[in-house]
């Protein structure tokens, strides 16, 4: 008789995971401003590693919602990524990821972008495992926990997984 393994919950703020980088040249364009790309594979790093520690298992990029740049990120800034688990629904699971940057010169920090970024956890032959739920306890992280099935539902319906119509959650949005 196989037994069922219960999950435990595990709280939102286990999973907070902060990477450090300081911009170098090779990390910059012509302009002196970091890279997209490099920007983006950091943030794809410390989202997987927030991920890992959730699930205790590898954990891979299923999609990536818009990343808009507000700010360029100059050649000898620093900048801290945070990323955070907002929710999970069954195999997979969202993560919140924030980057601010830092001239250590000045002291002054501002906000370069933000994310979030869907992972899978897979056992060890690459099957997807089910992930614990995620307990929110501050009020950002409940108003984060709150969203995340609206930005799934738009994720799938973007992703051709989910027609509009079977989207509940994103038409409450817009009815009554």
């Amino acid at each position: 008789m196989e037994t069922l393994k219960i999950m435990e919950a595990k709280k939102a703020s286990e999973s907070k995971t902060v990477m450090t980088e300081l911009v170098l040249p090779n990390d910059t364009n012509n302009l002196g401003n970091l890279h997209g790309g490099k920007v983006l594979y950091w943030m794809d790093i410390c989202s997987a590693l927030a991920a890992g520690k959730h699930t205790r298992h590898v954990s891979v990029t299923a999609a990536v919602d818009n990343v808009s740049f507000k700010n360029p990120i100059k050649q000898g800034h620093v900048i801290t990524i945070t990323a955070q688990v907002t929710r999970t629904f069954n195999t997979s699971l969202e993560v919140h990821i924030s980057v601010w940057a830092e001239n250590i010169l000045s002291g002054d920090k501002y906000q370069s972008n933000e994310a979030f970024y869907t992972f899978v956890a897979l056992d060890k032959t690459g099957k997807p495992v089910q992930t614990p739920d995620v307990i929110p306890e501050t009020e950002y992280e409940k108003k984060l926990y709150d969203g995340a099935l609206r930005r799934r539902q738009l994720r799938l319906i973007l992703g051709g997984r989910m027609k509009p119509e079977h989207a509940e959650e994103l038409k409450a949005l817009f009815t009554d």
